[in-house]
């Protein structure tokens, strides 16, 4: 197919489509598409799933491979999305806020008390964006920078709360 029609056709696409599996990745399974604040959303998922999955795991090669994997499916997702989207980062796409909750909730004690900080810190520096999440978000483009300044904001969380937890 001819590039031209190939871009017609990309630009002409309902996103996102949730026959696509690329799509149903990126928008979390569809939590991407429910409104207000479809980011929040995604990171409340992850908060819900990890609370429930985190128990059944320990810290192992085979977890951590398992993380790995998961953050090189979601940028793949996200790249993907985001080229299907004609949009640098569509609200809709909420792996990537789904993959930096995880990031924060690595680093979190198994509590709902640490749950829900980690949910809040991560939703202030996703939202606000402070140094250097802001300029990775402004300088980074295509599916890794959709993804890499959520994985420094969950970073930015795990930390502030294991710190913090850590002092009481």
């Amino acid at each position: 197919m001819p590039q031209s029609q190939a871009t017609a056709i990309s630009t002409n696409m309902t996103f996102p489509s949730l026959k696509k599996p690329t799509h149903i990745l990126a928008t979390w399974f569809g939590i991407g598409l429910l409104k207000p604040a479809p980011g929040t959303w995604g990171s409340l998922a992850a908060v819900v799933t990890w609370y429930f999955l985190e128990p059944l795991l320990s810290w192992s090669w085979l977890t951590v491979s398992l993380f790995v994997l998961f953050i090189l499916v979601s940028w793949y997702a996200c790249a993907a999305a985001s080229q299907d989207s004609n949009s640098n980062d569509h609200s809709a796409i909420v792996i990537d806020e789904v993959a930096g909750m995880l990031v924060a909730l690595l680093f979190v004690p198994h509590t709902l008390m640490m749950y829900g900080s980690a949910f809040v810190l991560f939703r202030f520096f996703d939202i606000l964006k402070p140094w250097p999440i802001s300029w990775v978000d402004q300088n980074i483009k295509g599916g890794w920078g959709v993804l890499f300044d959520d994985l420094i904001a969950g970073l930015f969380t795990g930390v502030i709360i294991l710190l913090l937890s850590s002092m009481i």
